[in-house]
């Protein structure tokens, strides 16, 4: 008989407890179904396509690399627990692969928001050589990635405007 375990984790900010799991499960099994959290994707298992990327403790990761167990205390952000601003549903970079048509079948989708996510709340400003690096850890298999170097850029400067703007003060 295999030992179940009870556990809590904080997740997209709210505690959440995870039971009945057994101490070899991943932590992207965990969010999926356990927590009921389908946004990333369970494709190869093995950390080689970043569909299941998550932010733990504000680290990028491969949530099927993790324990489930050993994220306990930890803060994991998925994509649903990405917001936009302004109450907005989309994140900008959300917005900027919907506008740019970064998106194919969907299913790298959740990943490469992460990764620029992760990205740009590290480095606002990337060049074009750390804008690919950054999703490089991403296997996409629809767009050729123009796409979503394109969304990526468009995120950039969008928000190089605002930040512009912001400087200008009122008029």
């Amino acid at each position: 008989m295999t030992e179940t375990v009870t556990y809590e984790l904080m997740v997209n900010g709210e505690r959440r407890v995870v039971e009945g799991s057994w101490l070899g499960e991943s932590l992207l099994f965990a969010l999926r179904e356990r927590l009921g959290l389908p946004g990333s994707k369970n494709a190869c298992e093995q950390g080689e396509c970043g569909s299941c990327s998550v932010r733990l403790d504000d680290r990028l990761v491969c949530a099927c690399l993790v324990l489930a167990a050993d994220a306990q205390g930890r803060s994991v952000t998925t994509v649903e627990g990405l917001t936009g601003a302004d109450g907005d549903a989309l994140t900008d970079v959300q917005r900027a692969f919907l506008d740019e048509g970064g998106v194919q079948c969907g299913f790298c989708t959740p990943g490469l928001v992460m990764s620029v996510h992760d990205l740009l709340d590290r480095n606002p400003t990337p060049d074009d050589l750390e804008l690919r690096e950054a999703i490089s850890g991403n296997l996409c298999r629809c767009t050729g990635y123009g796409r979503i170097l394109a969304a990526a850029r468009t995120v950039v400067a969008r928000r190089g405007e605002a930040s512009l703007h912001e400087s200008e003060g009122p008029a």
